[in-house]
């Protein structure tokens, strides 16, 4: 029955369904407070234990943090998200340093990792929680997000479309509905997700996705010249 399940289901579902079980308590972050050396963007593509391994390799990242954006509901769980019947995306906040890793780098990194061209897939990862999605912080990062956008549909995606959602962030108190003010609340993944590759290498998922993604990020680097 679990090899049955193995094939019919992604890596990701399939230990979903596993850890599913535990309970954990989502915490609430705002991500607004940046100070004079951080910025913060919350970045959504594919499974949040691929993305913030990758993000984390690069220099100017001070922290990678897995959880939930996007949803209609308070304190989602990871079977929650998993069901896909909240809306949420899983997501990875990204604390930053803007004088070693610029806005236009870190975005420019984000699209090469990820599939940016196709709706709610990334690899055999399906469903709206895997969506493509960025949740900016300030007017200034929508520009250059949308900016980076064009660029990279007339470059590296060859007139294909991308399909990532961009949404700004208004600030904390300033949502006419529970509704909207749930879908732009950053909600920590449960503490099992934070740094999950680094505490779990040999996991056949880790193995077989994230492990390649991080070789690849390590690859991008170079090719991007970031950092440099």
């Amino acid at each position: 029955m679990l090899l049955k399940a193995f094939m019919a289901s992604s890596y990701s579902d399939i230990i979903c369904d596993i850890l599913c079980n535990y309970t954990y308590s989502s915490v609430p972050i705002w991500g607004l407070i940046m100070d004079d050396n951080t910025e913060v963007i919350i970045l959504g593509g594919g499974c949040f234990w691929c993305l913030e391994a990758a993000l984390k390799t690069l220099e100017g990242v001070k922290n990678a943090t897995s959880g939930y954006m996007g949803g209609t509901t308070e304190k989602p769980t990871y079977s929650d998200v998993c069901s896909g019947s909240t809306g949420h995306a899983e997501v990875v906040k990204v604390e930053f340093t803007e004088e070693i890793l610029n806005i236009d780098a870190l975005l420019s990194f984000f699209f090469h990792i990820h599939d940016a061209a196709t709706l709610n897939k990334q690899g055999a990862d399906v469903g709206t929680q895997y969506r493509s999605i960025i949740f900016c912080l300030t007017n200034q990062q929508k520009e250059s997000t949308l900016r980076i956008i064009e660029e990279m549909e007339k470059t590296i995606y060859s007139g294909t479309s991308i399909v990532t959602e961009v949404n700004l962030v208004p600030p904390k108190n300033d949502y006419p509905t529970i509704r909207e003010r749930n879908s732009s609340v950053f909600w920590k993944a449960e503490d099992y997700h934070q740094n999950y590759f680094a505490q779990n290498p040999r996991v056949p998922y880790c193995q077989a996705v994230v492990l390649p993604k991080l070789e690849k990020a390590r690859e991008l680097k170079e090719k991007l010249n970031l950092n440099k």
